[in-house]
């Protein structure tokens, strides 16, 4: 029997991909700000409708660009319940992350919590768009305003996601996302940063290489080596193609999984934005630890790995941060199981997956 994961990359067919390799190949030119680096950032700005986008190596080094970018020094407020690199990227550039909890519906930030959580020290929120499900940002950008903090929107789930017409990464300082092969577009590896300052996005693209002004005549930042390379952005342009394909399928596979296992009144769902989400994860979140732990037990017997995510809320890992209860987040984490979800599962594994769980509950 098949090994079923929770998700897979889309990949676009391998002779499409090998037509931008050969012409890395007869250039020579394998990294260093490459013509494909630079047509793959200009193409997926374009497919977005925005006009910055900065490529790195990946999502976690976008977040790290993005608080060097705006010299940021101080406290950064964000979500306790997220992938372990958005506390990382905080902490790597000298800053302190603190947490504010969750709304239970949507699995974001509560715009509520962060109010309560600025002291004097706070310089910047980092909102986390869960599973591509956008945030409170009307409610988020007025916190801001309020009191003159700058926002890095992690939006590392949110490729292809419009909100009020306009794509995601419009919103905030910065937005960084992710092309890690997991995402909804990926490059093997990889990230992104965009802003709508053009100055910040040019200061960003000499941060990534080195801290070289533009000719390359002088050192004017203090940089590092972030670039992505032209094999990497060869993978990415090939892949971009198949994107519009991917988010009608996983919407497809979503809409799917929910109608079968909604008959189950102890299960519950992520409330969603079903405009403004892009469907990139399946959360299932049951009524006790107890029960996903069963459930988990049954779909491995079956040769099917469903994951966790986000288990166990950030703010318990106590050697890296100092605890601090956060109950929504670690009560969600605890129940919450991301189903199978990519482009290659069949509709026929999506109705075993659920009859499975359906068995068991």
């Amino acid at each position: 029997m098949k090994n079923i994961y929770v998700t897979m990359p889309t990949l676009a067919p391998l002779d499409e991909v090998n037509a931008y390799l050969q012409k890395v190949w007869e250039s020579g030119v394998m990294t260093h700000n490459g013509p494909l680096l630079q047509q793959f950032e200009r193409e997926v700005a374009e497919w977005h409708g925005v006009s910055n986008h900065t490529v790195v190596v990946n999502g976690t080094i976008a977040l790290q660009l993005a608080i060097r970018a705006l010299g940021l020094k101080g406290e950064i407020i964000t979500s306790p319940f997220s992938f372990i690199a958005t506390t990382s990227a905080i902490m790597y550039e000298g800053c302190v992350p603190v947490y504010a909890d969750i709304n239970p519906d949507t699995l974001n930030i509560d715009p509520a919590k962060i109010e309560a959580a600025i002291t004097p020290n706070t310089v910047a929120l980092m909102p986390v768009h869960v599973f591509g499900n956008t945030c409170e940002i009307e409610a988020i950008e007025a916190i801001a305003k309020k009191y003159n903090l700058k926002v890095i929107y992690d939006a590392c789930h949110s490729v292809g996601v419009q909100y009020k017409g306009k794509s995601i990464f419009s919103y905030g300082d910065v937005s960084c996302t992710s092309y890690h092969a997991t995402k909804m577009l990926n490059s093997g590896e990889g990230g992104g940063c965009f802003t709508n300052d053009k100055e910040l996005d040019a200061k960003m693209k000499r941060i990534r290489f080195f801290g070289f002004s533009e000719d390359k005549a002088n050192i004017v930042e203090e940089g590092s080596n972030l670039k992505m390379t032209e094999v990497h952005a060869s993978v990415g342009l090939a892949n971009l193609k198949y994107l519009q394909v991917a988010l009608d399928d996983r919407k497809e596979k979503y809409m799917l999984y929910k109608q079968l296992l909604e008959v189950n009144h102890t299960l519950h769902f992520q409330k969603i934005n079903e405009d403004s989400c892009n469907y990139s994860y399946f959360p299932v979140i049951f009524d006790s630890e107890e029960t996903l732990l069963r459930v988990e037990k049954a779909l491995q017997a079956e040769h099917v790995f469903a994951r966790r995510y986000f288990y166990p809320s950030l703010n318990t890992f106590k050697d890296i941060v100092p605890y601090m209860a956060m109950p929504i987040s670690e009560d969600i984490a605890s129940r919450i199981l991301c189903l199978p979800l990519y482009y290659t599962l069949v509709i026929e594994d999506v109705e075993r997956i659920t009859k499975i769980i359906l068995e068991v509950l």
